[in-house]
């Protein structure tokens, strides 16, 4: 794994790098928010994960995700933040971070979210440009695991549709949503039961995740077409498209 840290406290830096080494990762860090943007434009494609502080000298982290989000939607974003407000974390996230950990943290509970996160990107992972796709690739690729006839979804290419429109720019915990409530049509989900099976682990109650992602994932729905992810107010959310007809 090729890690882009973000840190401008350079004791945290070289802390983190040893526990990376450890694990057989590849890190490269960035003590600044514009440096960050700089190394990420230079090799987009080549990053799978960064990790980014809140608090950035020239550039904070919000900005920096802001920008980053718009060279790559998919690269997964872990925010580091020193703030404890609910805003600060849920703010992270409709920014584009895909996951947050608060200041201090344990080494070790960084590593775990990394892990999670990264095996939740390469679900389905697609095949890359620079890799020869054979005809049968394609011919698999060309499957929809889930088809109600208005909405498909393919985790191989990791593309989603909605009356023959593709959402896009889906990042990759706004995907596993959005397949999680689709594989079970009108079954209703709590947010405790979307943080366990989308976030690969316990999140201590914070469901506000959960409505974060959510807001952002509606906003690209509705580019397309109909709302399909609907509220069930007290319980949680579900996918039904069953009023998604094309006007």
């Amino acid at each position: 794994m090729k890690i882009l840290m973000v840190e401008d406290n350079k004791s945290v830096s070289e802390m983190m790098q040893m526990f990376f080494k450890k694990e057989g990762w590849d890190a490269y860090f960035a003590y600044d928010g514009e440096q960050a943007v700089q190394m990420f434009n230079e090799s987009p494609d080549e990053w799978d994960m960064i990790t980014l502080d809140l608090n950035l000298p020239k550039m904070d982290g919000m900005q920096v995700s802001t920008e980053i989000r718009k060279i790559s939607p998919t690269v997964p974003i872990i925010m580091l933040t020193a703030r404890d407000s609910e805003s600060d974390q849920v703010l992270g996230l409709e920014m584009g971070a895909d996951d947050y950990v608060t200041k201090p943290f344990s080494p070790i509970t960084l590593i775990a979210r990394i892990k999670a996160l990264d095996r939740r990107a390469k679900i389905g992972g697609k095949v890359t440009d620079h890799e020869s796709v054979s005809a049968s690739t394609v011919k698999e690729e060309e499957k929809f695991d889930i088809d109600t006839g208005k909405f498909q979804l393919n985790s191989k290419t990791r593309e989603a549709y909605l009356n023959g429109s593709q959402i896009n720019d889906l990042t990759p915990k706004e995907f596993d949503l959005l397949k999680t409530l689709a594989q079970k049509p009108r079954q209703v989900f709590s947010r405790e039961q979307l943080l366990q099976l989308v976030w690969d682990y316990e999140y201590y109650g914070d469901e506000r995740t959960v409505d974060a992602h959510i807001k952002k994932l509606r906003q690209k729905i509705e580019k397309v077409g109909p709302q399909i992810i609907q509220t069930v107010w007290g319980v949680g959310y579900k996918f039904d498209d069953t009023g998604a007809d094309e006007s």
